[in-house]
């Protein structure tokens, strides 16, 4: 998709500070950290959302996970939280679908 923000840094279009990349997934760290390791693992073929997952596309899916397992024991991680906003009113704001990798801090309810 020619106007996605996500496609053009997965085509190398847009700089980004990549952690992995393959034929089919590209990670990179998040410009505005939540926590104190915050990447994002996406698929080089465009799918908006979680919404757009279908029987075509999944592979692709279930490898972003294989790639998240090993990138976290890549950086030595253990605990971490995985999160895909899947809509405007779920937070999401680039509308290509995208794993956050959340690490470092306490991220339990209620904190402490």
């Amino acid at each position: 998709m020619s106007d996605c923000l996500f496609c053009k840094i997965a085509a190398g279009e847009i700089p980004s500070n990549k952690v992995y990349e393959d034929e089919l997934v590209y990670a990179f760290y998040d410009i505005d950290p939540q926590a104190p390791t915050h990447f994002l693992v996406i698929p080089k073929a465009h799918i908006g959302s979680c919404g757009e997952i279908s029987p075509e596309n999944s592979a692709v899916v279930a490898h972003a996970f294989e790639v998240i397992a090993q990138v976290t024991k890549d950086l030595g991680v253990t605990d971490f939280r995985v999160v895909s906003n899947c809509g405007e009113q779920a937070g999401q704001s680039v509308h290509h679908l995208h794993f956050h990798v959340l690490a470092g801090r306490d991220m339990t309810w209620p904190p402490g």
